[in-house]
């Protein structure tokens, strides 16, 4: 049974999660997908982390906004996520439409809300919660709705201190000491501007950092907005909240920080997206998928254990349903249902794994095309790299970004930000070094 806590919440916030634009800064990854369906962690979709924090506070509820590439995303929520038949929740997906009052695509967060509003509406509820579907982070939302009303607020902004590399690609806020925004900048640029946002010392010590290094309270893009409040932020047509409706919001309206001190990441460019995923092969990652107080939910699959017949494996994450014959991972992760061939080495890679499993006589059609299975064959090096799901990498292939530009593409792979990506449906012939 539902806590008090959660019941109460679940009847005052609507949880609205915007899908993203064309997701440029991912691509290849969002060459056929929406952001918040690129796969995570082995087994997860993006999507699933803001779903999950919704769910483990009680907010069931759920509007999702799309728009570019949404099949495999609206395919993996229909499969994901449904609700008792009797039960007050759901999860409901609003694709951009022309209507006969708009023909344009979402032209920025606050316009996707804009343009959904009146579904909104039709609902019960005292508070949005806007969130992002690219982020990787666990966060009780209970805590920054019971500010928001201790404070009196009209609009709550989650925010995160973080260095200075960080704060270059980020909104940043100017807090008094009652946590009131007084200056938010969008992405301010090196020099002066940037400078007048560090925080003081004495703001340090009020957020419990340590070490004395520079650092921002930045945006984590979360807002929690009161319901009389919301059409008249969206009355003057601006596109977007960071850059057009928040900063002018504070001059006009009580907008409140919300500071959070856990693990917060934003996926949305390939470095972050590779890293962070990197990450959680270490013994102890910053971000716990192992946490049984606040799961992350997906999609059940009902696969098999994977198979491992004389791997050597360190530091790895390996999904459900794998075959792996006598290779060596280090450092990798590996997702759902691949088939990796014997003598091949993984170092630093990401893999996606497959949607099927591919039949005996498939094999036999494409051996005969000379075409390898899908998954990756035997004595291959592959460091440094993406593989994107239902691949068919050949026998003997080498692959790494060593001596490559930072940024390049091939006939079968892309070079980002340092990093190969093997997109999705790829043949790699055998023997190709790449």
């Amino acid at each position: 049974m539902p806590s008090t806590r959660q019941t109460t919440l679940s009847n005052q916030v609507l949880g609205v999660i915007l899908g993203g634009g064309r997701g440029a800064r991912l691509f290849p990854l969002t060459k056929s997908r929406a952001e918040p369906a690129v796969p995570l962690a082995g087994k997860y979709r993006m999507v699933d982390i803001p779903i999950s924090n919704c769910l483990n506070a009680g907010i069931r509820r759920i509007f999702i906004l799309t728009q570019f590439n949404s099949t495999s995303l609206h395919r993996h929520l229909s499969q994901a996520y449904q609700f008792e038949e009797f039960s007050p929740g759901f999860l409901e997906i609003l694709a951009a439409q022309q209507t006969t009052t708009s023909t344009e695509w979402y032209e920025g967060t606050a316009d996707a809300v804009r343009k959904n509003l009146r579904f909104f509406l039709n609902h019960e509820f005292e508070y949005l919660l806007i969130l992002s579907g690219d982020q990787l982070y666990r966060m009780d939302f209970r805590l920054m709705v019971e500010q928001h009303i201790r404070t009196g607020a009209d609009v709550t902004i989650a925010t995160q201190p973080v260095g200075p590399d960080k704060a270059r690609g980020l909104g940043l806020l100017e807090i008094g000491d009652d946590y009131r925004v007084t200056r938010f900048e969008e992405k301010p640029p090196e020099g002066a501007v940037l400078d007048s946002l560090k925080l003081t010392p004495a703001a340090q010590s009020r957020f419990g950092l340590q070490g004395g290094g520079e650092s921002f309270l930045a945006s984590m893009g979360i807002y929690l907005v009161n319901r009389k409040l919301i059409r008249v932020l969206l009355d003057h047509g601006l596109p977007d909240f960071g850059r057009h409706i928040l900063p002018q919001a504070i001059h006009t309206h009580q907008v409140f920080a919300h500071v959070f001190h856990g693990y917060w990441e934003d996926l949305g460019t390939i470095r972050n997206f590779f890293e962070a995923n990197l990450e959680l092969v270490s013994e102890l990652p910053r971000f716990n998928f192992f946490d049984s107080f606040a799961p992350i939910f997906s999609r059940p699959r009902f696969l098999p254990s994977s198979k491992v017949n004389g791997a050597q494996i360190d530091h790895a994450v390996i999904s459900d349903g794998c075959i792996l014959n006598r290779v060596r991972i280090r450092h990798s992760l590996v997702g759902l249902r691949i088939f990796i061939g014997a003598g091949t080495e993984l170092r630093r890679t990401v893999v996606f794994g497959c949607d099927y499993y591919e039949t005996l006589e498939s094999i036999q059609a494409h051996e005969r095309m000379g075409q390898p299975r899908i998954g990756i064959g035997a004595n291959c090096h592959i460091e440094q790299a993406i593989i994107d799901k239902n691949v068919r990498i050949g026998n003997d292939v080498r692959i790494s970004p060593a001596g490559k530009p930072a940024n390049q593409d091939g006939p079968f792979y892309y070079v980002r930000e340092g990093v190969v990506i093997i997109p999705k449906d790829a043949v790699v012939p055998h023997g190709t070094v790449i």
